[in-house]
């Protein structure tokens, strides 16, 4: 099983984009984005980070021992399948995916999200 984000199809960045009272343009960075499945750290909040992804397809099911997520749809529909059902999430919804919680997150179009979790969190799971 892969272990590090290198391991996986993803553009992932856990880079901080953005420092304190520098604005964030989120809407600049999606619109730019080439890739299917982008995950860009943008700015630490206390011992939090917000992360913006732009995806289109499915990620693999995983689970985060100890780390709640959040995620918020900016644009596009997220799908986040659980092992027990699946929820739908339109813009300017969001969800709380508890820690120890298998899921997996996907998107039949292309999909802007934040995501709030710690800054710690390995993004491909445990």
């Amino acid at each position: 099983m892969p272990d590090s984000v290198a391991d996986y199809p993803y553009e992932t960045r856990l880079n901080i984009l953005h420092q304190p009272l520098e604005v964030i343009d989120e809407k600049a960075l999606a619109d730019s984005c080439e890739y299917k499945w982008f995950n860009q750290t943008l700015c630490k909040v206390n011992e939090s980070v917000v992360r913006v992804a732009i995806i289109e397809g499915e990620y693999h099911w995983h689970k985060h021992d100890q780390d709640d997520e959040f995620f918020y749809v900016v644009e596009g529909k997220l799908i986040i399948d659980l092992e027990d059902r699946s929820v739908e999430l339109s813009p300017r919804q969001g969800l709380v995916v508890p820690k120890g919680i298998v899921h997996r997150t996907r998107a039949p179009q292309r999909t802007v999200i934040l995501m709030v979790e710690n800054a710690g969190i390995i993004p491909t799971g445990n």
